[in-house]
């Protein structure tokens, strides 16, 4: 019997959630666009705002806890991988080197996780949800599908749970990569040229949203990964078009089921504006 008053119950909480959560990124992020725009007459609620928000939605509400559950299915397997000696080891040393070993091994992982998201054809089909954006803002980084975001959270995640860390470590880093996810995708341009080769900042991401699909910029919290392997690219000006170069789904439901359809059953929804 299915428990309905439970079931309420949770839908409830986590409408609230998510209504401070957008509250609070909002009070954050739009006044940061309008004192430190990147595209200076791009507005607050720009064009497709509101299927952003779809998507913010759709994560708080729909996917965050599957992600969480399929993270949780295999956080058990992952961490016996490595020997129990190596663990041992690694969690042995000091709090801030254990920190900067997961998030130098993370970002190695996920640069090239990233890369194949780009190459291999059955990877782009969901990655290409989050590259259709043609206008970028920090509501614009929860564009993405929902089994785009187990492969990228799986990767930036494992080396935590292969390492042993705490449940709370990883929710911490997960929290912590989401914020920053969410800054490098806003309309900001802060004067940081100094020190962005190596912190990152939202003008290397922006540029790595250009229309071409292989435009570089595919590190994640630092940009020496791309500076290692040759993908490296931050011109002095925004790039002239974002997005895809092909036409993408106009609903939020028509970009949950373009990646999972033959061409020709999409092609049939696309007539029917979808």
């Amino acid at each position: 019997m299915i428990d309905w008053a439970g079931f309420y119950g949770y839908l409830s909480a986590g409408v609230v959630a998510a209504g401070l959560s957008l509250a609070i990124l909002f009070a954050l992020f739009a006044p940061m666009e309008r004192a430190f725009p990147a595209r200076q007459t791009q507005p607050i609620f720009r064009a497709q705002w509101g299927l952003d928000l779809c998507f913010f939605l759709g994560q708080y509400l729909l996917w965050g806890g599957l992600v969480t559950y399929v993270l949780g299915l295999a956080a058990p397997m992952l961490s016996t991988l490595l020997p129990i000696a190596w663990r041992t080891n690694v969690q042995a040393l000091p709090a801030w080197l254990q920190g900067v070993l997961v998030v130098v091994i993370s970002d190695f992982l996920v640069y090239w996780a990233h890369r194949l998201q780009h190459r291999v054809e059955f990877l782009w089909r969901f990655h290409r949800v989050h590259h259709s954006s043609e206008q970028l803002d920090w509501l614009a980084a929860h564009r993405e599908h929902p089994l785009d975001t187990i492969y990228t959270v799986g990767t930036l995640n494992l080396p935590a749970i292969m390492l042993g860390f705490s449940v709370d470590f990883i929710l911490a880093l997960v929290s912590f990569r989401a914020i920053w996810a969410i800054y490098i995708h806003s309309n900001v341009r802060l004067p940081l040229r100094p020190v962005r080769w190596l912190i990152g900042a939202p003008e290397l991401h922006h540029w790595h949203h250009d229309r071409e699909r292989d435009a570089g910029n595919y590190a994640n919290l630092s940009p020496i990964m791309d500076i290692l392997f040759g993908t490296y690219v931050c011109p002095d000006h925004e790039p002239e078009h974002l997005g895809l170069h092909e036409p993408s789904p106009r609903t939020y439901v028509g970009h949950m089921l373009q990646p999972l359809m033959p061409a020709k059953w999409w092609a049939t929804l696309a007539a029917r504006g979808w």
